[in-house]
């Protein structure tokens, strides 16, 4: 149902050595190799990659981070393991799905966010980092929340929750909003997995790695109870992404471009202001 990570706190400058990525810890260099270390080295270099980079300097009171979803929470985890911090990731996400199978969402989305934050605020969390969407604001143009879809709805509902909880109880919360995210492993319904394209339907796209520094950076550096966009310059056409995979792959774009009805109220494009995260 989730990760559990202990960073390690800033006491030095040592590099482990893989690919650039810090490796502080609390213990004197004498006592030997941090206990992950031996996980870590089975890591392919190609995967480290996407981890992303540790921003300097750390806040040393974080101590215990759990990365985590809502459903089937036991809550015993925060006590045994002294968590912290939060960065609540997991969610229903696929849109598509949620036209068929909306109370899903809504369970997971929103009820799974509320137990989350009631456990949050049981425990006396420091921080609690929610991580939405760039669908909570409909199509592009509009600078308010105004979701389109029951994917989106669930992820704004759950937004109110976090704000709420803010208010009411002073948890301290952070809020993210980020684009499209690709990478390696993701689900095989997704766009730049699957390939499917239509029309000039656009979206703008984060790399993995790239959306873990944001929320490293979010983590030691944001305020509590702001709300930061993760956005990206790079903004293609579905289709045009179509043809730029297929040329990738050496193949022919009319052998493998197939036209499809367009999905139940599809917004056409996100984009989202990112200025205060830069």
């Amino acid at each position: 149902n989730g990760l559990y990570y202990q960073p390690t706190c800033q006491n030095n400058t040592q590099k482990n050595g893989l690919n650039g990525h810090s490796n502080h810890s609390t213990n004197n260099l004498s006592n030997g190799p941090h206990p992950m270390q031996a996980i870590i080295d089975k890591i392919p270099l190609a995967d480290l990659e996407d981890i992303g980079i540790r921003v300097e300097p750390i806040n040393p009171n974080i101590k215990n981070i759990m990365i985590t979803g809502g459903a089937d929470f036991m809550s015993f985890i925060l006590r045994e393991k002294k968590i912290d911090t939060i960065f609540h990731l997991a969610a229903q996400t696929h849109v598509d799905n949620s036209f068929g199978d909306s109370f899903e969402f809504t369970k997971n989305n929103v009820m799974g966010t509320h137990v989350m934050l009631e456990a949050a605020k049981v425990h006396g969390i420091k921080r609690f980092i929610h991580v939405s969407t760039d669908e909570v604001y409909g199509e592009v143009a509009k600078t308010s929340v105004a979701p389109s879809n029951p994917y989106s709805a669930t992820k704004a509902a759950a937004e109110c929750l976090v704000q709420a909880y803010h208010k009411s109880f002073g948890l301290p919360i952070i809020i993210t909003r980020s684009n499209n995210i690709y990478g390696p492993y993701q689900y095989p319904e997704k766009i730049c997995s699957k390939f499917i394209c239509n029309g000039s339907n656009s979206r703008k796209y984060l790399y993995a790695g790239d959306v873990a520094d944001a929320l490293d950076i979010i983590l030691h550096k944001g305020q509590v109870g702001e709300i930061y966009n993760i956005g990206s310059n790079f903004e293609i056409s579905n289709l045009e992404l179509a043809r730029t995979l297929i040329r990738k792959f050496g193949y022919k774009e009319e052998e493998h471009i197939e036209f499809v009805q367009d999905r139940a109220f599809n917004d056409r494009r996100y984009a989202v202001d990112y200025r205060k995260l830069r």
